[in-house]
């Protein structure tokens, strides 16, 4: 199964991700895509142990997923859904998102209920 997922994540302390990102404790919002296989994707993320290969590898060490949203398609929605985030949440420059036209696909949600809403939003529109 393809797909794009959200992490959302709880970081207590300031954390400095690969001498580039210095981040606050809060709650971020990160976009991903799998588009071989969704449910094998978030199990990687969600392992402990595992080789780092990806920012999020890197924050992960520090910061705990509360949630994991998973959104099955054959179409590549991940730079729709952050192109969406964006619009409401601001992030760390670069983050996740080297290969896309996005400024980050991290981003830091001040109010949960606004990051449900723009998901569902987003949802409703068919991505």
């Amino acid at each position: 199964m393809k797909g794009t997922y959200l992490l959302v994540l709880k970081l207590e302390y300031d954390v400095s991700i690969k001498d580039r990102w210095r981040l606050e404790p809060g709650l971020y919002a990160y976009v991903g895509s799998a588009m071989n296989d969704l449910v094998a994707r978030v199990s990687r993320h969600l392992r402990k142990e595992k080789k780092k290969h990806w920012h999020i590898d890197h924050l992960l060490e520090h910061a705990k997923i509360l949630s994991v949203i998973m959104i099955p398609s054959e179409l590549r929605l991940e730079e729709s859904l952050s192109l969406a985030l964006s619009e409401k949440f601001d992030g760390p420059v670069g983050f996740g998102s080297s290969d896309l036209k996005v400024k980050t696909n991290l981003y830091r949600v001040d109010q949960i209920d606004e990051l449900f809403k723009v998901i569902g939003g987003f949802l409703q529109r068919g991505g």
